[in-house]
């Protein structure tokens, strides 16, 4: 089993990465907002920061999730702090591998704006910045820039999936 997380901020294209190597390298994938709950969802809808009390028993559920795959899986989640990125790692028995997809404030904004009828409003990418914390020595994973072309940021991410399964 291989374990990944494609981490960062909204609008980063956690999802579209993540469908793309699901065909490109055999992987299932999962989009962590699917595995939040109903208030964590509403209380973001209104424009609300989730705190680490909502996020801690989210993040536990990605990582059993992840830990009940045989295969190889993809998760989308944001897992912007060291400690939220521990709390997944705490569910699953092997390395967990965090692909961060990453671009400066200005490009996401851009993003973030053009998708109408996302729970995620542009408000909360600001509270996003200031609690992402980068991958540090030691975690398993990469930086991917996303201010690339979409074909770029795949092949990238593909290739250190596909590095990391051998």
């Amino acid at each position: 089993m291989r374990c990944y997380v494609l981490m960062g901020v909204s609008g980063c294209g956690k999802s579209s990465v993540g469908t793309a190597l699901s065909a490109t390298c055999n992987v299932t994938f999962v989009d962590g907002d699917d595995l939040h709950p109903k208030c964590n969802i509403d209380k973001m809808t209104r424009g609300t920061p989730l705190d680490d009390a909502d996020r801690a028993p989210w993040l536990a559920d990605v990582g059993r999730l992840m830990a009940k795959y045989d295969g190889a899986v993809v998760v989308g989640c944001s897992a912007l702090k060291r400690r939220y990125r521990d709390w997944i790692r705490e569910e699953v028995d092997e390395p967990v591998h965090f692909l961060h997809l990453d671009a400066p404030k200005d490009v996401l904004s851009q993003r973030v704006a053009s998708r109408p009828g996302h729970f995620m409003p542009p408000s909360l990418l600001d509270s996003q910045f200031a609690t992402l914390e980068r991958l540090e020595a030691g975690e398993w994973g990469s930086e991917i820039d996303i201010a690339r072309p979409y074909d770029e940021v795949v092949a990238q991410s593909e290739e250190y999936v596909r590095g990391t399964m051998i």
